[in-house]
């Protein structure tokens, strides 16, 4: 997960310093940046109507290009930027889709519980031809889909009960704009009542009631009030300019931020003293302000600022986003991030296809259970104070040159779609070739076979439906079916023996083993006691009488003797089985299983055991003693046995520990017990 995250932020460094490079060619060939200024002057009447109709001022009365281009200065400044985006815009051909209703749960699910948007909808009455004619139609829908205004056709053949109780008995033009200021409130209905059917009377009537919600300043006095007013907006902005109302793309934006961010048109048309403006640092006009609570930012002085809807779109939605809108930006980052894997996996291209889509289906579903919680989160109470500071952070950092660097990339590469995937695509291949060189200097093993890795995934299936507990284990798994198909029919024969699990037994090769020894330490004195205890004995041949020249290293164990152990007993004369070694059954007891206990002087040589083994001195599987020299095994939960006892356990088909049930192939952790020294006295 995190190389993929580093190619993908390695991704997003390579389109920064590329759409760098592309400003660079284009002031190497023309001379001219994007944020460069735009003389209105120089442009032709085409040029100048269509920066009018991206911002959204109509100018149907005004025949002369003077007229036109003192409109354009008005609005707002012009950037090299924005007369590209608005000249591209107008070349492109794609006719834009208008909804069909076909009812009455149609038109409100779409329009009426719209809370945020607004609508614009023909209705055409039984039996009764279109208000707008077709021809007149496709040009109202283009040129009002620029600022985010659906439409739709109701036909009243399709449901005429809603159509005579909505009191539609004519043809008609309907256009739906929310009632209230509030985020998701009550949307109203109102019906076009103009004469003339054209389009820039229609747009004009849709503009003058989207104007209507937003709040305007005609006066001095007026502005002073507002500006130090203080109410549940932490965010403002507003426009001062020279226009009788606000442009369609700034009132459009009112209606689609609406709860969020206050929107205030100031018409400083008629005004006289406009002392008040320079105290409050408006000295140009027209001017966007950005009222925050950390201060005071003017729109249009960076890099991608432009008078447009999408530019503005992408600035308020940076400074003030809602949930959906990061879970929309999550969701593209994490889909990004996924696709990286169908290019670091190597190998078989049904293999990766198979990894990306487990990848995508495990990133996506992780995703969304992660956003529940947020979700449940964000509505307590007690994160009002977090959500605030969360927003000032944003604030101050989406208020940088850097964030509108990365902003002007954003627009530029989403209006410019086949780009981004190209250079994906290329950073991919690029991955794919230096992952493929890196695993080769490796020496790893690459399947580029399709077949080959279908068959290896069908033993793995098969594996898996099988062998059900194996399959998540570390080990190989060989297939018993490869070797005798009778095997699969016989179980088919017998349904019960499939809730019996097949478990391989190749990992008893992996399991510690080593020889039992013992150690020998006595002074002279007890070695002369022996000796008395010895010649007294009735039965002198079935005494062992030793001293510490007889005992000898055995050359079949392996023994790591310290230095202060100068000698050992060997299987012939010493028998942990005998009264010299004679040790009680394994019992669990302090912090050890089955604590050691001699009768005399000898002990088992604990050095020889691996760390995480418990010390015992009997199998519990024979019951009987370990002898000095004989082969032992252990078990991961850490319980001891003789070698071939616990194989022929575990060969049988049960594969637990006989003391604690737990799985032999499963690892433990390790008792943390006390190892005790050879000094110590046992108990």
């Amino acid at each position: 997960m995190w190389l993929k995250l580093f190619f993908l932020l390695l991704y997003f460094l390579v389109l920064f310093v590329l759409a760098r490079f592309f400003e660079a060619i284009v002031w190497y060939e023309t001379g001219i940046f994007a944020t460069q200024l735009v003389d209105p002057v120089a442009l032709s009447f085409r040029k100048l109507k269509t920066i009018l109709e991206c911002r959204g001022l109509g100018y149907s009365g005004l025949p002369e290009k003077k007229d036109v281009r003192e409109l354009v200065e008005k609005s707002g400044d012009l950037m090299e930027g924005e007369l590209y985006s608005a000249l591209k815009e107008e070349e492109a051909s794609e006719s834009v889709s208008s909804t069909n209703f076909s009812g009455e749960m149609h038109f409100y699910e779409l329009v009426e519980d719209t809370k945020d948007g607004i609508w614009l909808v023909q209705v055409i009455a039984n039996d009764r031809s279109p208000l707008v004619g077709k021809i007149h139609w496709e040009k109202m829908v283009k040129k009002v889909s620029r600022f985010g205004i659906r439409t739709g056709t109701f036909n009243c053949s399709s449901d005429p009960r809603y159509c005579r109780r909505r009191g539609w008995v004519r043809s008609t033009l309907i256009m739906s704009v929310p009632q209230t200021s509030t985020s998701k409130g009550k949307v109203m209905l109102k019906e076009y009542s103009g004469r003339k059917i054209e389009v820039e009377h229609i747009f004009k009537w849709i503009t003058a009631h989207a104007a209507s919600r937003i709040k305007t300043i005609y006066n001095a006095e007026h502005l002073k009030e507002e500006w130090n007013k203080s109410d549940q907006y932490w965010v403002k902005i507003y426009l001062f300019a020279n226009l009788d109302q606000p442009p369609a793309f700034f009132s459009a934006l009112s209606i689609k931020f609406t709860g969020r961010v206050e929107f205030i048109f100031v018409n400083v048309e008629n005004w006289d003293n406009k002392s008040y403006m320079t105290d409050i640092g408006v000295y140009n006009m027209p001017s966007y302000i950005l009222r925050t609570p950390e201060g005071i930012y003017r729109y249009g002085n960076h890099t991608g600022e432009f008078i447009s809807l999408q530019a503005m779109d992408s600035f308020l939605r940076s400074l003030q986003p809602e949930v959906n809108d990061l879970f929309v930006l999550s969701l593209v980052l994490v889909n990004l991030m996924a696709w990286m894997d169908l290019f670091i996996t190597q190998g078989a291209t049904i293999k990766r296809f198979v990894v990306l889509i487990s990848t995508l289906g495990t990133y996506n579903s992780l995703l969304i259970i992660s956003w529940l919680p947020v979700l449940g989160f964000l509505q307590l109470p007690y994160l009002d104070s977090f959500y605030e500071y969360s927003l000032k952070l944003l604030r101050y950092s989406n208020t940088t040159t850097l964030a509108s660097w990365v902003r002007a990339d954003w627009m530029f590469y989403s209006s410019h779609p086949a780009l981004f995937l190209s250079t994906y695509l290329g950073h991919g291949l690029l991955i794919d070739y230096f992952e493929k060189k890196r695993r080769r200097s490796n020496n790893d093993e690459i399947n580029a076979n399709n077949l080959e890795w279908l068959s290896s995934l069908w033993d793995w299936y098969t594996s898996y439906l099988f062998h059900p507990i194996a399959s998540f284990q570390n080990f190989p798994v060989e297939s018993d079916w490869d070797e005798d198909p009778d095997l699969f029919l016989e179980r088919l024969a017998f349904p019960d023996l499939w809730l019996h699990p097949l478990i391989p037994t190749d990992y008893i090769k992996n399991l510690p083993m080593w020889r039992f020894k013992c150690l020998g330490i006595q002074s002279e004195e007890e070695m002369s006691e022996s000796s008395q205890d010895t010649e007294n004995d009735s039965d002198s041949d079935s005494t062992d009488t030793f001293s510490s020249k007889d005992i000898f290293e055995d050359k079949q164990s392996v023994v790591h003797s310290s230095p202060g152990r100068a000698s050992h007993c060997d299987a012939e004369s010493c028998s942990c089985a005998n009264k010299y070694c004679q040790t009680s059954p394994c019992e669990r007891k302090g912090g050890s299983y089955g604590l050691y206990n001699t009768n005399e002087d000898m002990e088992p040589d604990w050095l020889t055991w691996p760390a995480d083994m418990l010390h015992c001195t009997e199998c519990v599987v024979c019951l009987e003693n370990f002898e000095n020299g004989c082969l032992l095994m252990g078990l991961p939960c850490g319980h001891v046995f003789h070698q071939n006892c616990i194989v022929m356990w575990l060969a049988g088909g049960r594969h637990c520990c006989p003391v604690c049930r737990w799985p032999s192939y499963k690892k433990k952790q390790p008792y943390a017990q006390h190892q005790p020294l050879s000094n110590d006295v046992p108990s």
